[in-house]
């Protein structure tokens, strides 16, 4: 995940539709479900106000017309569609390469519609929308192709900043293996997300991110898990864009000379106060122009720190405040290295999550496809793609700098090549702060949208007392995540903790038991049950524990593994937490750097 920290998949494109005027976009929809009404004798659907928090939507209702939908998009012209896309968005084309579709799928002529119209229906409680209207509007906002979610997958996930630090915790053997690993079980999870997403979503009912996945699974209680849980991490990502940019105020305060730096603590403050002013920008369109800046970015950095490392010694002053013994030689090992102890490879593998993950959108990502079919082209492409760039980036970075590499690689360059340190730092400082403004907006949006409006009924955000509202949130938000980051200045342990608690859950332990709930329903279904899609009713031949057996026994090996992956994956998780926090104590017990320090952990 771009944590260096400048994730782009939020920049605008993917987002905008569902976030830009208000935060209910994220839990109730603004058009409603479907419901039947007889006219005449006949059943016409109609929609009413929460089609995604309907429960009385069948899942036979979502499977079927998720079929339909797929079926017509096989009949849409992709040429010039896949990595051409990507190379129109580089170009500075707008946020998606290509023009909105036009609907050809249940599309009647304009006296049909006029007959619509007259015809007695119910006005869909005041929206007045028809089927084929309803499906034009749903496709004419799906735009973008495989090529464009390449690009926009590449900029989130994209952030090999940490990955030196996290190889010099294992060693360079298992650090290729485990980052191979774990971007292979990721490539899984996310083509699991695929296949759920293709087999549930609709015109009729679109999905629009993770929370809606789950509800369609497995009900509210899921969606709120997922949604809370999603909160969080934006939140701590926040947190961690304060501490790094922090540190890279107090480098670039230091000068060439590495004199005296502005306190830490108060470079904290500075950068939360920039989040103050601009998070006050409501709407993701209006800071959706940057899209296109972050990549490009994070591709100067990359390739600035795998030069200068090679000429230039190791950070040595931050690698002491981090209690390193800079006494010794640089040292590089074939296998887990000497004189650390698990919570330390622990947290090094944790580094390796946290770089994977990019679950957490792949669902808003594909809500924005003319094919969503075609996800696992760019899914593949950005996969391979992002895996060469961490292990090339992570072997060079530690070859040369051993068990002093920094969590932060550009804060690893030394006092001595300022303009070099500085360069990273400013550069990264301008990609984090448009990170931290979209993970703050988004992160209130979800906070307002489950709990703020549907618990406690608050106004919708493009109301005048929503608006107030937002004014007031914004700096207890940010407030919250500078008092975080100043008690715990520790990048590395502090992502480790964000990749345990809420990153490995999204990319490796909700996707198999999603699938599992997914594939069980489905195998559940058999030819002998009747489903009337005008209606959205099943006659189904059994119901609860029973029909659950028999589905999973549908498919019991495939499924026995999927949930021993998410065992697997939640241990795993629960390990992380436990080494962050570990480790958090022992850097408070051993060395200098302590909560509200002036001190720069950075050096």
């Amino acid at each position: 995940m771009a944590t260096g920290y400048g994730s782009a998949a939020l920049m605008g494109g993917a987002a905008d539709p569902r976030l830009g005027d208000e935060a209910d976009a994220i839990g109730k929809g603004r058009q409603g479900s479907v419901a039947a009404d007889v006219v005449n004798g006949t059943v016409v659907a109609r929609r009413g106000s929460m089609i995604y928090a309907d429960n009385s939507i069948t899942f036979e209702d979502y499977h079927y017309w998720a079929n339909r939908s797929r079926e017509y998009e096989q009949t849409i012209e992709t040429k010039g569609a896949g990595l051409s896309g990507a190379l129109k968005i580089f170009a500075g084309s707008g946020k998606h390469a290509d023009q909105p579709v036009q609907n050809m799928e249940m599309t009647g002529s304009d006296s049909d519609r006029n007959d619509e119209k007259h015809s007695g229906a119910a006005p869909e409680r005041g929206y007045g929308i028809s089927e084929s209207e309803w499906d034009n509007a749903q496709r004419a906002v799906r735009t973008a192709t495989w090529g464009s979610v390449f690009y926009l997958i590449t900029t989130d996930i994209l952030g090999p900043y940490n990955v030196p630090w996290a190889i010099s915790q294992m060693g360079y053997g298992p650090g290729f293996a485990l980052y191979t690993v774990f971007g292979g079980m990721a490539a899984y999870s996310g083509w699991q997300l695929w296949r759920i997403f293709v087999g549930l979503d609709s015109t009729r009912y679109p999905l629009r991110n993770y929370g809606d996945l789950a509800f369609r699974v497995f009900g509210s209680w899921a969606r709120y898990i997922c949604n809370i849980l999603q909160s969080f991490q934006f939140f701590l990502n926040v947190v961690l864009i304060i501490v790094s940019n922090g540190q890279a105020l107090g480098q670039m305060t230091g000068g060439a000379s590495g004199g005296k730096q502005l306190c830490f603590v108060l470079c904290q403050a500075i950068f939360m106060l920039c989040g103050f002013v601009l998070g006050q920008i409501r709407t993701l369109q209006r800071l959706s122009f940057l899209s296109n800046l972050a990549i490009w970015l994070n591709v100067i950095v990359i390739i600035m720190v795998m030069a200068v490392v090679h000429k230039y010694p190791p950070n040595y002053a931050a690698a002491a405040a981090s209690g390193i013994d800079i006494t010794q030689p640089i040292i590089t090992t074939a296998n887990w290295p000497p004189g650390l102890d698990l919570s330390n490879y622990i947290n090094g593998l944790m580094n390796c999550v946290f770089a994977y993950g990019g679950a957490t959108l792949f669902n808003e990502l594909m809500a924005e496809m003319r094919r969503p079919m075609d996800f696992w082209k760019a899914l593949l492409c950005a996969d391979i793609f992002i895996y060469a760039v961490y292990l090339i980036m992570g072997m060079v970075v530690y070859s040369a700098q051993g068990q002093f590499t920094y969590p932060v690689a550009y804060q690893g360059i030394p006092a001595s090549a300022y303009q070099w340190q500085t360069l990273g730092n400013a550069i990264s400082f301008i990609s984090a702060l448009i990170a931290a403004l979209l993970y703050g907006n988004i992160g209130i949006k979800v906070i307002y949208a489950t709990v703020l409006r549907d618990i406690f009924r608050f106004p919708s955000l493009d109301k005048k007392m929503g608006k107030i509202i937002w004014v007031v949130l914004i700096p207890i938000y940010w407030g919250l995540a500078f008092v975080i980051a100043a008690a715990v200045p520790q990048i590395a342990n502090m992502t480790a903790f964000v990749g345990a608690a809420c990153i490995l859950q999204f990319t490796y332990t909700f996707p198999p038991i999603l699938m599992i709930g997914y594939r069980v329903q489905k195998a559940a279904m058999v030819e002998s049950e009747d489903f009337d899609p005008a209606t959205g009713q099943a006659q189904r031949i059994d119901n609860g524990n029973k029909r659950w057996i028999r589905g999973y026994m549908k498919n019991p090996i495939i499924n026995t593994f999927d949930f021993l992956y998410c065992l697997g994956a939640f241990a795993s998780a629960g390990l992380g937490i436990w080494a962050s926090v570990i480790s958090m104590h022992k850097t408070y017990s051993t060395t200098a750097v302590t909560a509200f320090t002036c001190l720069n952990p950075a050096g």
